[in-house]
């Protein structure tokens, strides 16, 4: 069973007819007899279009409950089952009750044509998904049901139902499309002029854009080379010189004098990629196209007047805009240009202008800039070889070696100017084998000293001479450029395998790609600059060497990144062949920066999920930790104001020191809450200075009951260089989550060694112990391992440890203790050794 066609009714507003219309269809339809059905149509009220429904089977519809509302919506599996020829479905891009298979109407149309049956729907054109936000600009109403653009593209047949704004408004007067307490409030709002005026235009151009692409696959499918002038379509050729200004905005002018004309730009570069365009000027020409509607392209051809001509009735052109040629007289004679050959091969149905300019005869130059290819020091050698070289050989010859034949005089002048195409191209080459050619003539043709031959063998033999010398000339330069091509092709595969490199492994930042583009291209400066809009003044995202531009109207190359960004390089100005691979690298740099921002707003998203989730575990230990503490301080206080017990002293004593206990708890707490917010912030700042290890260690165990730690700090160990009170925090934290973790029969122990120039402070306790994938994560702000009962905390102790050590240049970490329990091991540094001060004394006196 094949797929069923779709057939869609287009229309630029509500009431222009299109229900009316698919029901008409349908009455002729069935009128052919053909089984057509109707699956869902919504007439809204309106009576001719209610009494188009008479004489046609229409489905019923399936009834569905939706916050205590019934509504209607087509029954698709009544419709699969009836499985008619045709389903006229109205309202594509309406959405369905929830509770409905699909979501969408269009989705259900899906379904039916997958089944095999034609569909007859129809859009407005203010509901097409791409339209939404310009149809909001005009109309201040933002459509909530919209159907893909795809969707409608992929019918098989589009008909526009037009109707003019003074007549649809007429309509609406009528009221023929809404009630009469609706007409005022759609004349004034929805249905203004200008908005039917631009919905209608709206419609009007996207069916002219569906139609062009029906004719373009028309045109392809029956391979029709002839051009259809359906449309005018003037293709403007640019040669990259100042003169395409004054071309485009011509042919911009005879666009605007036909109905829907397009203007398409085309600059034909060559294949070698060696060109005499300036890359700064054709982006100025590229702006200036589509600042006028139209399009630019760039084609590869070695031959431009065919790729011109190939491109314009591949596109269907009608006509073609091109500029007086910019040659001087005297090159004509190298043959007629590309314009005449152009308008002399374009055909009876392809019209060529030929624009004057300023810049008309007044040369253009050659189109290979041989002297940047070869070097200026090899042209200079290949003149000389091309035109000293046969003066010093034929006075060698005369003077030195007389009479060696003529023949091998020929090939002795032959080889210089082999040398000389070597060394310096063609064209003292060329020089070679005319000066050549003259001086055997006058000095080793009989009659000797004269330019007359007399023997008719040696006129052959000179021809022959002349023209070997040039085909040979011709050959060698023809093998120096491609060699210079295929070392510039694989130059510039090396730097694009190592921006695809750079793509794939994400490593080189902006400034480094800007250097690497600075020192390929040899340039003095690079930046990468951007701006928010058209109007908006440019900002420097990157830059590298001394004086980076700020405009790119100020640069000497220019490389346009969409339409905010360009890569403006100084120093040179670079020939069109490297903009291929400047391009790639302005790409490449837009890439990079977008992945650096986005790092940037992936690290502060981080930090921000990092702060919620802080804030809410603070919440939570709030709202339970810190009121454990709370209800006990309160229970007591209130146990002690009641009057109506008469508490002994011994129980005023236990309630007074459990007041205490728990003030001493939460001043715990809220210590911890508070380092761990100043760690958070950033805002702890050490005072480094020497100080003594058993100073520090002591006052760090007030907390916690004597008889539950011993303490083993040795008097010889070296001082430590940190912040006094940082460090005594960070142990008081660590020593109190071990007393807290281990059994009330086992004691906390607390040694110290030196190390290197580092003293370790271990606390060891024999509790429960952590696993090895558990070490990490117990430093962690609101961790407590196995939510011992015991512990009543929020989990901040040895998170605030590790950040006041790490704070004070020490690491803390976590070890199995030998025999069960953990071993915190927290390592300083050690105090700078002072070095003593010694008098200078004589030389005698310290022997």
């Amino acid at each position: 069973m094949g797929r069923g066609k779709l057939r869609i009714y287009l229309g630029a507003a509500p009431g222009v007819g299109k229900t009316y219309a698919m029901l008409s269809e349908a009455h002729r339809r069935v009128e052919r007899g053909t089984d057509c059905v109707i699956a869902f149509v919504e007439h809204h009220g309106r009576p001719r279009t209610e009494v188009m429904l008479h004489g046609l089977e229409e489905i019923p519809r399936r009834e569905l409950e939706y916050r205590g509302t019934t509504f209607t919506e087509m029954d698709i599996d009544a419709v699969l089952a009836r499985n008619p020829q045709v389903a006229m479905v109205d309202e594509l891009p309406h959405t369905n009750v929830p509770g409905s298979r699909n979501t969408k109407r269009w989705q259900d149309v899906e379904e039916l044509l997958a089944a095999g049956i034609d569909v007859v729907s129809t859009v407005n054109i203010q509901h097409l998904e791409s339209l939404g936000d310009v149809v909001e600009s005009i109309t201040g109403v933002r459509q909530q049901e919209t159907v893909p653009d795809e969707v409608v593209r992929r019918a098989d047949q589009i008909e526009l139902v037009d109707m003019s704004p003074q007549a649809l408004r007429r309509r609406m007067a009528h009221g023929n499309i809404y009630k009469p307490d609706k007409v005022d409030a759609a004349l004034s709002n929805y249905f203004r002029p200008g908005n039917l005026t631009a919905l209608r235009e709206l419609a009007l151009l996207w069916v002219a854009d569906r139609v062009d692409a029906y004719l373009t696959e028309y045109r392809s499918e029956h391979q029709v080379s002839t051009i259809w002038g359906s449309r005018e379509r003037i293709v403007v050729g640019l040669t990259g010189g100042p003169e395409g200004r004054t071309l485009i905005r011509r042919a911009a002018r005879l666009a605007e004098k036909g109905a829907g004309g397009e203007v398409l730009a085309v600059y034909i570069s060559r294949s070698d990629g060696l060109t005499s365009a300036s890359p700064k000027e054709l982006a100025v020409q590229r702006t200036l196209v589509e600042d006028l509607g139209g399009t630019f392209h760039q084609v590869v051809g070695d031959d431009v007047s065919a790729a011109l001509l190939d491109f314009s009735r591949g596109v269907n052109a009608t006509q073609i805009v091109m500029g007086v040629s910019r040659r001087r007289s005297w090159q004509y004679v190298f043959g007629p240009g590309v314009g005449a050959t152009v308008a002399r091969e374009s055909g009876p149905d392809l019209d060529v202008h030929l624009i004057t300019h300023d810049e008309a005869g007044k040369g253009r130059g050659l189109p290979v800039n041989r002297g940047a290819r070869l070097g200026r020091a090899r042209i200079v050698w290949g003149w000389l070889v091309g035109v000293l070289g046969p003066a010093l050989l034929t006075l060698l010859l005369t003077s030195a070696t007389p009479n060696v034949g003529l023949a091998n005089d020929m090939l002795l002048f032959l080889t210089l100017t082999v040398a000389a195409a070597l060394l310096g191209g063609l064209l003292p080459a060329l020089a070679s084998a005319v000066v050549g050619s003259l001086l055997l003539n006058w000095y080793f043709t009989p009659p000797v000293h004269t330019f007359t031959i007399a023997d008719p063998k040696n006129i052959v033999a000179i021809a022959i001479f002349v023209a070997v010398a040039v085909s040979v000339a011709s050959v060698v330069d023809l093998a120096a450029r491609r060699t210079d091509q295929a070392a510039r092709l694989r130059a510039e595969s090396e730097i694009l395998s190592y921006l695809a490199g750079n793509v794939l492994r994400g490593e080189t930042s902006l400034e480094a790609l800007l250097e690497r583009v600075r020192e390929t291209f040899g340039m003095e400066s690079v930046a990468l600059l951007e701006r928010a809009g058209e109007l908006d003044p440019w900002t420097c995202a990157g830059s590298v060497g001394p004086r980076p531009c700020q405009n790119p109207e100020h640069a000497d190359v220019d490389v346009p990144v969409g339409d905010h960004m360009s890569l403006a390089l100084s120093g040179r100005v670079l020939p069109a062949a490297d903009r291929r691979v400047l391009a790639a690298f302005a790409a490449q740099a837009a890439v990079v920066l977008d992945r650096r921002r986005l790092q940037q707003e992936a690290d502060q998203a981080k930090e921000l999920a990092e702060g919620n989730r802080i804030r809410t575990a603070l919440l939570a230990a709030v709202s339970h930790d810190l009121r454990t503490p709370l209800a006990g301080i309160k229970a007591a206080v209130t146990s002690l104001r009641s009057e109506d017990v008469d508490w002994s002293e011994e129980d005023r004593a236990e309630l007074l020191e459990a007041i205490e206990a728990g003030a001493d708890r939460l001043d715990q707490l809220v210590g911890n809450l508070l380092d761990m917010s100043r760690l958070q912030t950033g805002t702890v700042t050490p005072i480094i200075r020497e100080t003594d290890l058993d100073e520090v260690v002591p006052m760090a165990l007030v907390g916690v009951p004597e008889d539950s730690v011993e303490l083993d700090i040795p008097e010889t160990l070296p001082m430590v260089y940190v912040d006094r009170g940082l460090l005594e925090r960070a142990v008081a934290n660590i020593v109190e989550n071990a007393a807290k973790y281990s059994p009330p029969e086992e004691k906390v122990l607390v040694s110290a060694s030196a190390l290197a120039d580092r003293v370790e402070v271990r606390v060891v306790d024999r509790g429960p112990g952590v696993p090895d994938e558990a070490k990490d994560r117990i430093f962690e702000p609101f961790q407590r391992y196995g939510d011992a009962p015991r512990g009543a905390g929020v989990g901040l102790g040895l998170a605030v440890a590790r950040g006041f050590t790490e704070a004070l240049g020490g690491t803390l970490s976590a070890e199995d203790t030998p025999g069960g329990g953990l071993t915190m091991v927290l390592s300083v540094p050690t105090a700078p050794e002072r070095r003593t001060e010694q008098p200078d004394l004589p030389a005698a006196a310290t022997s």
